[in-house]
């Protein structure tokens, strides 16, 4: 086996074997099938580029079609939302989409065969006698009563449900199968479910409505998939699925299964966010905390860092926990290479330069991306009061602390040397004020004399600087494996320093013209981007409940901070 085939995942490896053998006529079709019940999450991202990479690699195509057969669930704002992810994700299903309930016709009829085979039955037992009937893992189930009906009275009931004559949960209809199977999906499950329900597509046209097990096999079929890929809580449905389009002797594409992706500190639950936003803790499915491709594009996540994650990860059989860290270093990969480095003072403590002129302002050259050189300099304005960092001063600095204190001289970056000589405080002994003077032949980072210092700090112009309100995100859950279900208090998983909102912020001028889409790196602090919610209202339509969110009173723009430059979170853990 050459190196190149040993190293490859075992799904491309069936595939190469299928091509080689001429299986499916050397063709490969792939799909994703979301359900457009919500909005995607990180999880599906691997799905989609596992489904969309497979078929481009092979040189196939990859449909998207959505299986809608629940219809008290799904809208089309979720439709729209999921196809917007999708492509921001960078695929393109081009002419291929797809709806099941396009199929709801031929499903009926599929339906009508499998009776008329004697492969399927109408049950009138209740979902409690159904579950009581169905025994467990290590007790054989019992036949239903209604298992026997002859076919013409299945029929004639079936086409009696569709036709609204029976209220929700009189009947349903099941396969017969096997109600001892040691597989527990086997057990004559349910195909079609009475639901007097308006579809957002099909209107009030149906009463009946199809299980996601028998809609997804055949929809796979009706449109030449070869190769059905899920994720590894379809495994125990793979038999329904080959027994479905067995019985009914169609096309039959190959269902193979692959672990998700799993995120440490990470929930994908929409039961658990839900009640979270609705009451205020959280802002809505884009909040940037969210595992949401929403929320994560809104922190500033670009398309490419989401799909290298998938890439690295690779495609496994068995669940893997994937430690955050991994995600967080592909972001700062990402972004260092693209993200124009500016100056922000999140923490502003003015300073005076007590012997530059009053009236004076210079403009500093700066190099927007060290990695770059083609992403080229601006100018910073520079003037006479500027800010920095409150933590870049100490009163009584340790011997270590490279930064300015009383009588220590540091570098402003892209500035001059400046030695602090006066420290001002207010009444309560708090400090508001710096004075320091400059060296005028400093500019450039050196002096005639050639000497050096050990700090270099950054800094806004204060008669220039933009206000601006920064919002910190950090993980959502303290614990790496948060399991809600397992815990009497599931909000006692939340990490309380999971959002700080900042005012009063100073930034560059020149982030007067920050647009959504485009990711800044903050020097010494972290990659931010402006606010997409706080500027477009093209997104899907979000209850703003939370008080951290458009009352703060902020006049400048809002930037949520996509990542630390640094992984101040393993520190805290240490701890």
């Amino acid at each position: 086996m050459s190196e190149e085939k040993q190293y490859r995942d075992f799904i491309r490896e069936i595939i190469d074997a299928d091509m080689e053998s001429g299986k499916f006529g050397g063709k490969v079709m792939t799909r994703f099938p979301p359900e457009p019940n919500g909005y995607l999450h990180i999880g599906h991202a691997k799905s989609i580029c596992l489904n969309f990479g497979v078929a481009e690699e092979y040189g196939g195509l990859c449909n998207l079609r959505f299986d809608d057969s629940n219809p008290e669930k799904e809208d089309a704002n979720y439709v729209e939302g999921i196809k917007r992810d999708i492509k921001w994700l960078g695929f393109d299903w081009e002419d291929r989409l797809y709806f099941a309930s396009d199929y709801y016709d031929q499903l009926y009829g599929y339906a009508l065969q499998l009776i008329d085979q004697g492969d399927a039955y109408v049950d009138s037992l209740t979902w409690d006698e159904m579950r009581d009937y169905r025994g467990t893992p290590t007790e054989p189930g019992r036949d239903s009563p209604y298992r026997d009906r002859p076919g013409d009275e299945n029929r004639e009931l079936f086409q009696r449900m569709q036709a609204g004559e029976f209220p929700d949960g009189t009947h349903v209809l099941r396969a017969r199968i096997d109600m001892g199977h040691p597989n527990l999906t086997m057990r004559d499950p349910v195909l079609y479910r009475i639901r007097h329900a308006h579809h957002y597509r099909t209107g009030d046209k149906w009463c009946v409505y199809p299980m996601y097990d028998f809609t997804h096999c055949l929809s796979d079929s009706i449109e030449g998939i070869t190769h059905s890929l899920c994720t590894l809580e379809f495994e125990n449905n793979r038999p329904l699925y080959d027994w479905i389009l067995d019985r009914l002797d169609v096309y039959h594409p190959q269902q193979i299964e692959f672990a998700p992706l799993v995120l440490a500190h990470t929930v994908l639950s929409k039961r658990f966010y839900r009640p979270l936003i609705e009451e205020g803790v959280l802002s809505g499915w884009d909040d940037p905390r969210m595992p949401t491709l929403s929320g994560l594009r809104r922190r500033g996540y670009t398309p490419d860092s989401i799909r290298t994650l998938c890439d690295r990860v690779g495609v496994a059989k068995n669940h893997n926990l994937i430690d955050m860290a991994l995600s967080d270093f592909i972001i700062r990969e990402d972004l260092n290479k693209r993200a124009p480095r500016v100056m922000g003072v999140l923490d502003p403590l003015k300073v005076v330069i007590t012997n530059y002129p009053a009236d004076q302002t210079e403009h500093m050259e700066a190099v927007n991306n060290p990695e770059d050189e083609g992403m080229g300099t601006r100018e910073v304005p520079f003037s006479r009061e500027i800010y920095i960092e409150r933590n870049d001063f100490m009163e009584d600095p340790p011997r270590k602390f490279f930064r300015l204190g009383p009588g220590r001289e540091v570098r402003l970056r892209y500035g001059y040397y400046i030695t602090c000589t006066d420290v001002i405080k207010d009444d309560q002994g708090n400090i508001v004020e710096l004075h320091c003077t400059y060296d005028p032949e400093s500019r450039g980072g050196s002096t005639p004399d050639g000497r050096r210092v050990r700090g270099t700090i950054h800094w806004v112009s204060a008669a220039h600087a933009l206000n601006a309100t920064v919002r910190l995100y950090d993980r959502l859950f303290s614990d790496p494996d948060p399991r809600p279900g397992e815990v009497d208090d599931e909000r006692s998983l939340l990490n309380p320093d999971s959002l700080k909102t900042v005012t009063d912020c100073k930034v560059e001028p020149g982030l007067a013209e920050a647009v959504p889409g485009v990711n800044y790196q903050f020097e010494r602090l972290g990659y931010f981007c402006i606010d997409a919610d706080e500027t477009q209202s093209d997104g899907p339509a979000i209850d703003r409940a939370a008080p951290e969110y458009g009352q703060t009173g902020q006049t400048g723009p809002v930037f949520n901070r996509t990542i630390a430059l640094r992984d101040t979170w393993a520190k805290i853990q240490k701890k």
